[in-house]
């Protein structure tokens, strides 16, 4: 294997693009590797990501992704959307074909990414200059997104993309021990994604 590591980050949207190549490159950093993250986005909704994710794995392994090499390791991200952590996690899981068992991290962040954004209050406001306003764990459609852009907005930032945007210093500013305490599914996929670039 070669001294960097190829990722494919089989993501449901943007908002996890961004967040979670945030996070690849600073675990990355921190453990002294190096890696290439490649994007495989998704869109549709969870039923047709969890088709596209079968799709993506039959065709990287038959060598159909444009000359693309396999990658070693494949991270797949996609939101719990209220159901429970475990449910949605073994979901997933259960769409992992056997190749990709032992190199596959699956981030499911619970409920929505956006809830992860807004995870480290002290981090978003030292990067965004306004604490988010956001209670106990919502459920709800949308209760996220909406209050992550509705910050953004109220610090005086145009509403360019809801927040997105700032994925990078928000995720650098994070305390990720914090976070791990009080969100069960980042400090799921964290764990899971340190132990396997460490190894990589």
């Amino acid at each position: 294997m070669s001294d960097e590591t190829t990722i494919d980050l089989f993501a449901e949207d943007r908002a996890h693009e961004e967040f979670l190549k945030a996070v690849i490159h600073r675990v990355a950093r921190e453990e002294n590797k190096r890696v290439r993250i490649r994007l495989r986005t998704a869109r549709g909704g969870h039923g047709k990501v969890l088709r596209e994710l079968k799709f993506y794995q039959r065709s990287a392994l038959s060598g159909e992704l444009m000359n693309s090499p396999v990658p070693d390791l494949l991270i797949v991200a996609i939101d719990a959307n209220c159901k429970s952590f475990n449910i949605a996690h073994r979901e997933i899981e259960e769409n992992i074909e056997s190749h990709w068992r032992g190199r596959a991290v699956i981030a499911c962040p619970d409920p929505h990414i956006e809830r992860w954004y807004l995870a480290d209050k002290t981090a978003f406001t030292k990067v965004i200059g306004k604490q988010p306003r956001v209670g106990r764990k919502k459920c709800e459609r949308d209760y996220y997104k909406t209050a992550l852009a509705s910050v953004i907005t109220a610090a005086g930032y145009p509403a360019t993309l809801g927040g997105i945007e700032f994925a990078e210093e928000i995720v650098q500013a994070m305390d990720f021990y914090t976070v791990g305490k009080t969100d069960r599914s980042f400090k799921h996929f964290l764990d899971d994604a340190k132990r396997m670039i460490k190894v990589m």
